[in-house]
């Protein structure tokens, strides 16, 4: 019997190969394989922030299934896949912990003036005269803006760093400790910290708009550890640059990897490389869940992380 072929998309996901390579046939997308060769695929592994282009799903007539090695799937046209009978997996909430750690450390990195510090030190700026204050963590109120696995943790973590903490998202979720704002402008308006946790879709691109950053104001703060679509980017770096908002704590970008240059001079910023769930255990765990699920769906079982 011959082996499932699999596709692997993007050359990040490249450390991965030998693993799957013990089980599947695997061809590499970026070595461009011929149209015979995507003709024999049976399912994709793809890092979900990418666009699967309608085009390479045409090309690959047996597909039945786009395996997302990654926890966010923003990039799989859904509605496609289900037209087409193709299922779609995802690593879960394989990430969820260390990504709220790394939000959490952001928070802390800029309200309590860490890079700020530590570029002031070594410049020579620090004398026995002054000593700069900075906010602290405890009675800060923090907004979520999504409260999935990761808004839940970052909150959990938030309670014990005794931050006032509330939410908002699309839906009702009663079982929640935690009071779910009317509004995300309410939300805005009553935060010191607003956290983006929220999954991006088509319909909520930009949705940290200029009046969200005007809401938040010239002492609050954003932390971006969702998707860099989410915010409005050209609104808050003028928001930044016009002191209309206080600072942000960005670790992911519109579109990615970002311009460099487009940071170099704008105040009041701490950035991070998309690195908030890239440590080696979630890693792994990702790619435990990424082989569970091929070896289910080629099994013909319940799949252990399906994106419904």
């Amino acid at each position: 019997m011959a082996r499932p072929m699999l596709l692997v998309g993007q050359p990040l996901l490249a450390p991965i190969i030998p693993l799957l390579a013990a089980r599947y046939d695997v061809i590499a997308l970026w070595e461009r394989p011929d149209a015979n060769a995507l003709a024999r695929v049976d399912a994709v592994i793809w890092a979900g922030e990418f666009v699967l282009e309608r085009a390479l799903v045409d090309a690959m007539p047996r597909l039945s299934l786009i395996a997302c090695f990654t926890v966010g799937y923003d990039g799989v046209d859904l509605s496609l896949a289900k037209a087409r009978g193709i299922a779609v997996t995802h690593a879960g909430d394989a990430n969820a912990q260390d990504v709220a750690d790394h939000a959490i450390g952001l928070m802390i990195a800029h309200r309590r003036w860490k890079v700020g510090g530590d570029r002031h030190l070594r410049a020579g700026l620090w004398t026995i005269e002054a000593k700069t204050r900075t906010a602290s963590m405890g009675s800060a109120r923090l907004g979520i803006v999504g409260m999935g696995a990761i808004g839940v943790a970052v909150a959990e973590r938030a309670m014990a760093m005794r931050m006032a903490v509330r939410w908002w998202g699309p839906r009702e979720k009663p079982a929640l400790p935690w009071q779910r704002a009317e509004s995300l402008m309410t939300l805005a308006q009553d935060s010191d910290i607003l956290l983006v946790a929220a999954r991006a879709d088509a319909r909520n691109r930009g949705m940290i708009s200029a009046a969200i950053l005007d809401a938040l104001g010239p002492d609050g703060l954003l932390v971006n550890v969702a998707r860099g679509q989410l915010v409005d980017e050209d609104a808050l770096i003028a928001a930044l640059r016009a002191g209309k908002l206080g600072g942000a704590a960005i670790d992911v970008f519109d579109p990615e990897p970002t311009d460099p240059a487009r940071w170099v001079d704008i105040p009041n910023v701490v950035l991070t490389p998309h690195t908030g769930g890239a440590t080696h255990e979630a890693v792994a765990q990702m790619a435990q869940m990424l082989l569970a699920n091929l070896t289910a769906h080629f099994a013909g079982a319940a799949l252990p992380s399906p994106v419904t």
